[in-house]
Order: structure tokens, then sequence, then C-alpha cells
């Protein structure tokens, strides 16, 4: 995903400092230790870039574990040609609870990698790809955990758990969208373009990004507001209700974020927010001078180290009780 220019400028460190620590153990059934354990055999399959064997292997485990857990599992799988010319296999995945029931919600996550650690401050660094331990495997993560939870105690409505591929393959350049740049979004935009039937129409949609994060912060991001304010209302109310107000705050973020919600929303008229923790480290400095230090976004530093089971824990509550 990308932002727009001075990412690292739009918050001032008052946000931080009136943050503390008021979690007080689970919420749900949402179990952290075993989504800690997800993450690290996504990480223990390499990364997870389109056309690699992790992300096979990885892509195998996906369809296999969400069978042991969903109603129903469908694979949608394409090629695509990037702008370079060369050819990438992808698949989402696309698990399904309670499918009969009419009112739905979706959320969605992405579960490859970044092909580049174009961020790391080692030039050495740049050409790798990434672990992925919170920007991929974290979302995911926290998809089979709630797997494990509606397995044993089935939402109250629909619930369908998209796993989208090819989010984070090409260049992410300011106000980049899937017609200039269609590398990016890859996965988000097929299904789209192919939803699982004409008139689905979930009644609200969540995307789960970055959210492993051990220094949570997750703001309200300027897309999600504009394109879908009350689904945002009923996400931080939610936390809030839970005694996670300090995670989930209730501020606009200042910047747009180009990430999956974007083709949801403005290609399929969904209405999708984003849920995402952008400042991966910790953030420093206030008002024009405000910045993440160190930034972990991209880089080879995003390890299971940097990801804690308290984040996600707060986070798989909130997910949890908004389908009960």
């Amino acid at each position: 995903m990308i932002l727009l220019p001075s990412l690292l400028c739009a918050l001032s460190v008052a946000g931080c400092q009136r943050l503390t620590d008021r979690f007080s153990g689970p919420k749900t059934a949402f179990n952290a230790e075993a989504a800690m354990g997800y993450i690290k055999t996504q990480l223990d399959f390499g990364p997870r870039m389109p056309g690699s064997a992790g992300a096979r292997k990885t892509g195998d485990w996906i369809v296999a574990e969400m069978k042991k857990r969903a109603d129903s599992v469908i694979v949608q799988s394409w090629t695509h040609v990037t702008a370079q010319g060369d050819t990438l296999p992808l698949r989402n995945v696309f698990a399904r609870f309670n499918p009969k029931a009419t009112q739905r919600v979706l959320y969605v996550t992405h579960w490859d990698t970044r092909p580049k650690a174009d961020e790391d401050f080692n030039m050495g660094n740049k050409q790798l790809p990434i672990p992925g331990a919170n920007d991929g495997a974290s979302g995911v993560a926290l998809f089979m955990a709630l797997g494990d939870v509606f397995k044993k105690t089935p939402p109250s409505m629909g619930v369908d758990l998209l796993f989208v591929d090819g989010e984070d393959w090409g260049s992410f350049d300011f106000y980049s969208d899937t017609a200039t740049h269609p590398d990016v979004l890859i996965g988000s935009t097929y299904f789209a373009n192919h939803l699982p039937e004409p008139n689905y129409k979930p009644i609200f949609g969540v995307l789960w990004d970055m959210i492993g994060d051990a220094d949570l912060q997750i703001y309200q991001e300027d897309n999600s507001l504009n394109d879908a304010p009350e689904v945002v209302a009923r996400v931080w109310q939610t936390a809030a209700d839970l005694g996670y107000g300090d995670y989930f705050i209730a501020e606009r973020y200042g910047l747009p974020i180009t990430d999956d919600h974007v083709p949801l929303n403005r290609q399929a008229h969904l209405r999708v927010v984003d849920v995402i923790d952008i400042h991966y480290g910790k953030l420093t400095g206030s008002g024009p001078t405000a910045g993440v230090n160190p930034n972990y976004h991209h880089t080879m530093q995003d390890t299971i180290d940097k990801v804690s089971a308290k984040s996600l824990q707060i986070v798989g509550d909130v997910a949890v009780t908004l389908v009960k």
C-alpha cells in the first residue's frame, strides 16, 4: 500500500504521548498465541511474492487450512502480465462462513509479500524480498485465528474471508491507481471485477492490513472516511466499547492510503474500510518533523520480533465482536 507525500509528518507526537496501556487480556475467544504461530508458519515458507516457491506453499496452506474451518472455499486463479512483460500466477482465496445468510460481512487481507525491500536503509538490502511478518503474514494469521473461532462458534451473520494476492508487487507512485499502475492491488482489482455472484453486496467490509505492529496505533484513514464513513464509525465504536480506544484512535489520519479497499469501493461499489497501522515502528517528533524511527515498512526488518500477540489480540477481539 502507499500513502501520499509527507506520510511520516502527518501526526503530532501528542497522540502518542497520551497513549496508555489499557489492555487487560482477551475479550473474545480469539487466540493471539495461535495467530503468532500462523505468522511463524508463513515466515518458514519464505518470501511469498507471486511466482515464488514460498507463494506456492503458502497458497496451498491457506486453501487447505480454510477448508478445515470454513463452510466453503472458492479459489480464484489467473495469470497477470505486468507492465514489464512478466507473467505472474495469482490466487485469491474466498472462504465463507454461514454461506446461506443473506446479511454478510466481507473481511479482506493480502497474503503476498513485497518482492523488494525498497524502503530499507541498507542499500544492499533494497533488492531483497521482505520477510513480511507484519505486512502480509499478520493479516493471514488474523484470518486463520478468526476461522478457528467461527468454526467453533458460527457468527450470527454470514462472514466471508477474502485473501487477495498481488497487492504489493509493483510500484506505488503518488496518486497511484490500478489504471495507471496496474501491477499493484492486483488481487483486489480482480475480485472487484469477478464477484462470487452478480448481486454480491455485503452490508459492510473491512480490510485488515499491517495489524500486528507491536506499537499499535490505528487511525481512521481518509479514503475510508470518504467512501464508507458509517463503517468507520462502526469499527472504531466497537473498539472503544471493548476498551481499545487507545489503539483504535478515533482521529482522522489526514492522508488517503491506496490499499486493497480502493478498487473494492470504486469498482465494485462495496463499502470497505481500511484498518491499517501505517506507522510500522515508533512514532517520534512532532508537527512537521514527526516521523517513524525506525521504520520497518518494506524493509528486511519486517520480522516476527516486530509484531506482538497483544496487538493481534486487540485486533482479533474487534474483528470477532463486529460479527457477533
